[in-house]
């Protein structure tokens, strides 16, 4: 495919008009929305804040997609929901939905066929039953026990037909529902980790130094009495750039890093006749196995040093951990 030709300036600045409006009359419709947040958007969180089961969500087309998204955000938000296709849940996806569960559909005209033929069951059900429309007046508002109002004045759209402005109302509603809710639940950044072990806030609210750190025969250490050609060769080994200086009982005494074998070198320090107690440093930086990865990011950032030593609660080497480490756990 060839690439195309830099349009005219005319017409890069109609394009450009172009989208500004479609963002200012959707801008528009999401402000309009404030006035919609009463008793009646209160009511609805009370509904699923008491409810039992699972917020089912449920929406045709385009307000099905929105639909669908609302429920992947309150489930990854401390309330338990899925979506419902309409057209399956007439063709046995009604057996989803409990007694214990509240039910939100989504139809800006409030007459979809498919959300219609399914209300009785619902009724039947004793589900509560919220709805989102854009006509108070519809069928679907009308059987729902709380309609919210998602109406707009206009589509983006110049011929008024693609939904833009109105599924975008009824996103912006949804995520207000699943925020209110988030708060009212309590609901904390490690709440939200646990249900994104995957993502990178997962990573860093719930991955401990323990679970990356080098152990037992990973760690580079030698004792005090060691030469420093015998530090050199332990750090070659191991290679984490550093390697730690003990005593019989295992107590940390020092540290001794490719920083400090350039600064050896430098003082012209001959590396086969020197004990590493001459050259190492003393009162390193450390950190617990239970501190979070994160935190040892942080301890590494605020001193400018790539790697850290893990002392248990008696003060004895349990661990390394260097930059590397982080990268690969995917908490930098």
């Amino acid at each position: 495919m060839t690439k195309p030709k830099l349009l005219p300036i005319e017409e890069t600045e109609r394009l450009k008009t172009l989208g500004l409006a479609v963002i200012d009359n959707e801008a528009n419709a999401v402000f309009a929305l404030r006035d919609r947040i009463n008793d009646d958007f209160a009511r609805a969180c009370g509904y699923m804040l008491a409810c039992k089961g699972r917020i089912v969500v449920t929406g045709m087309g385009k307000s099905g997609h929105i639909a669908n998204k609302i429920a992947a955000t309150l489930a990854s938000t401390g309330s338990p929901a899925f979506f419902v296709h309409p057209g399956e849940a007439s063709h046995g996806d009604l057996g989803m939905i409990t007694p214990q569960d509240v039910v939100v559909a989504l139809s800006n005209s409030g007459e979809t066929a498919e959300l219609l033929t399914i209300i009785p069951i619902i009724k039947r059900l004793d589900v509560p039953l919220i709805s989102m429309t854009g006509n108070a007046n519809s069928n679907l508002a009308q059987e729902a026990d709380i309609n919210i109002d998602v109406s707009v004045e206009k589509e983006a759209c110049p011929l008024g037909l693609a939904p833009t402005s109105s599924t975008t109302a009824s996103l912006a509603m949804g995520d207000a529902m699943a925020i209110a809710l988030l708060e009212a639940r309590g609901f904390t950044a490690e709440d939200f980790a646990l249900s994104h072990p995957g993502g990178s806030l997962g990573r860093r609210l719930l991955l401990h130094i323990s679970d990356i750190m080098h152990k037992d025969e990973g760690i580079p250490v030698v004792h005090e009495d060691a030469m420093l050609s015998a530090a050199l060769m332990e750090m070659s080994n191991k290679g984490l750039g550093m390697t730690a200086v003990v005593d019989k009982e295992n107590r940390l005494t020092g540290i001794f890093t490719d920083g400090d074998l350039r600064r050896t070198i430098d003082r012209k320090v001959d590396i086969h006749s020197a004990r590493i107690t001459d050259v190492m440093s003393r009162g390193c930086k450390t950190a617990r196995p239970d501190m979070l990865a994160a935190e040892a990011l942080q301890i590494m950032d605020e001193n400018k040093i790539n790697g850290l030593l893990i002392l248990d609660t008696e003060d004895k080497l349990v661990g390394a951990i260097n930059m590397h480490d982080l990268l690969r756990a995917g908490v930098v």
